[in-house]
């Protein structure tokens, strides 16, 4: 374990496309409140969904040297399902700090909860086509050390980020395009249905209600901020109240105005950063 993760002066940096790993923020936030945390929503380039895995992943390369560079982080959250299908691997290998995805950890959940073995995944199109969750699923261990055993469906839900950017999470046009796009989901009759972009936590209701109450609906953020908390067990100071630090790559303003809307009014002083060709390597 590298020293620098028991280092208390130094935050957990965490990053997302926009604004749907705030869920994991809020996650982390509530669980480790003592821990200091840089979150950046690189919002003047999102959505990544769309990208190609080439340049998610140079944008994934930037953004985490930038915060291990710029604020010293001891550890970093890839909050975003496009860039850990994209980007995880390479980011382990470059940073001499641990790097935590989002994809390992909600399948892991849901390959526990499943009582059929029929796991639903819906997540944009760049994570859908990478297969990462059928490779994660590969090396996934179940609860006695064997392969976890589950059929996975999965649906590329394009336009779904973009009806939460913009703060509509129900109504008309969002259930109708749902209900098309889950169509093979509930074809395939799953009985879990795995969140698999950080966007979606906020389109639970419409989820929920498409796929049917039965359906268990899981979201990658709380355990994602398990692993974090099992790796910072060393570092922990159960009296302190941790520092929280908002940065966007778009306009500021807009970034606080959502942000807040989505997370809670504890997002205020969002601050901007530009890249103006601002090199890592």
């Amino acid at each position: 374990m590298p020293t620098s993760i028991r280092d208390q002066s130094r935050p957990i940096g965490m990053f997302d496309s926009g604004f749907g790993g705030l869920t994991v923020a809020r996650a982390v936030i509530d669980l480790l409140p003592d821990q200091d945390l840089v979150y950046f929503g690189d919002t003047g380039r999102y959505p990544y969904g769309p990208r190609s895995q080439e340049e998610v992943l140079a944008f994934s390369r930037q953004i985490a040297h930038h915060l291990r560079r710029e604020y010293r982080i001891k550890l970093l959250v890839v909050a975003c399902n496009t860039a850990s299908a994209a980007a995880l691997a390479t980011l382990r290998r470059e940073l001499d700090i641990p790097v935590v995805g989002v994809i390992e950890p909600g399948l892991r959940a849901a390959t526990t909860v499943t009582r059929s073995g029929r796991v639903g995944v819906i997540g944009t199109v760049g994570t859908i086509g990478s297969r990462a969750y059928e490779t994660a699923l590969t090396h996934l261990a179940g609860p006695d050390g064997s392969p976890a055993g589950a059929e996975l469906s999965v649906a590329a839900c394009p336009g779904l980020v973009e009806f939460v950017e913009r703060g509509e999470t129900e109504g008309e046009s969002v259930t109708l395009l749902v209900r098309r796009l889950l169509a093979p989901v509930i074809e395939a009759r799953v009985d879990t249905l795995l969140l698999g972009c950080t966007h979606y936590p906020y389109l639970a209701r419409v989820l929920s209600d498409v796929m049917g109450r039965e359906v268990v609906l899981v979201s990658s953020a709380d355990e994602t901020a398990f692993e974090v908390r099992d790796l910072l067990v060393e570092d922990r100071n159960p009296g302190r109240v941790g520092r929280h630090t908002f940065v966007s790559s778009g306009d500021s303003g807009v970034f606080e105005t959502i942000g807040r809307r989505l997370f809670g009014a504890e997002l205020v002083g969002a601050t901007e950063h530009r890249w103006d060709g601002e090199q890592w390597d």
